[in-house]
């Protein structure tokens, strides 16, 4: 009777160790799927931005082969007080940006980005990063062209798809008797604005900090025509913006971008960038 007691006791024992060492496996299991999703929930989302390397001093790969400009180091420093996000930055072909953004390849588009409404309906924009005046570059001596009712007739050389081609397309289509011409191209800021200097073209438009910065590196013979009022709301509003895609995770990038952008104005770090990179400050102000 003792033995089989004994015996009893002895499967007993046997079953409750049986029974912890499974309760245990399974803790541990459930410990270890636990670790997972927390690393997982704690693992960094890559952010593509794109941009297309012009114009100088926004977007341009520098002596040392880097993207470098205005507007990326505006990027660079807005992420760095986002460590849940982890910055890739991409030089493409210009229009390859808005594909790139259209098919969420790219959540952001740095390149010194205006605000159109037909942009609007299709991308979310950031706060802006840069406030500027639009003027009309002309050669020194040049005195016929005070606005842009002057430039109708006249040529000029644009990239497709900029706020400014945009605005004389627009132009040409509803107010111009004698249509601006438009001599569409992908040259280099620099050379563009040598063939005004040159004659070979009667005019560009530009920002004025953009242009004050070519004429102190190039030493261009050229002059700013300030835009009325009525001129400068043709091209739109004199921000600068980042451009991101509406894609899965968009409403929260923006959110994030700009709180830093808000915070970059007012510790003064986009100031500091502009002066940098711009020779002026042209932060904007906290909204």
């Amino acid at each position: 009777m003792r033995m089989k007691t004994w015996r009893t006791l002895g499967l007993g024992l046997t079953a409750a160790v049986l029974l912890v060492g499974i309760v245990a496996c399974g803790n541990e299991k459930d410990s270890e799927k636990t670790g997972n999703n927390s690393s997982a929930n704690n693992e960094q989302i890559t952010v593509n931005v794109a941009t297309g390397g012009a114009p100088k001093p926004f977007s341009y790969v520098n002596d040392s082969n880097e993207i470098d400009g205005y507007d990326i180091q505006v990027v660079k420093a807005i992420f760095e007080g986002l460590p849940q996000y982890k910055l890739n930055i991409e030089k493409t072909e210009f229009p390859s940006i808005f594909a790139g953004l259209d098919s969420d390849r790219y959540q952001i588009g740095a390149n010194n980005f205006a605000s159109n409404a037909e942009r609007k309906e299709k991308y979310n924009y950031s706060d802006p990063i840069f406030k500027n005046q639009f003027v009309i570059a002309v050669k020194e001596d040049r005195t016929d062209i005070k606005s842009f009712a002057d430039l109708e007739g006249k040529t000029t050389e644009v990239s497709p798809s900029v706020n400014y081609t945009v605005a004389l397309e627009k132009y040409n289509k509803e107010m111009a008797k004698t249509p601006v011409v438009l001599k569409y191209s992908d040259a280099e800021l620099v050379t563009i604005l040598q063939n005004v200097e040159s004659g070979a073209d009667d005019f560009n438009l530009i920002d004025a900090a953009m242009l004050q910065l070519y004429i102190k590196e190039y030493g261009l013979k050229l002059k700013a025509i300030p835009l009325s009022q009525e001129d400068t709301d043709r091209i739109g509003v004199p921000y600068s913006y980042l451009i991101l895609s509406k894609g899965g995770n968009s409403d929260q990038l923006l959110k994030d971008v700009n709180g830093r952008i808000q915070g970059l104005i007012q510790d003064g770090t986009v100031s500091k960038l502009s002066e940098q990179y711009l020779n002026g400050d042209f932060a904007p102000e906290v909204q």
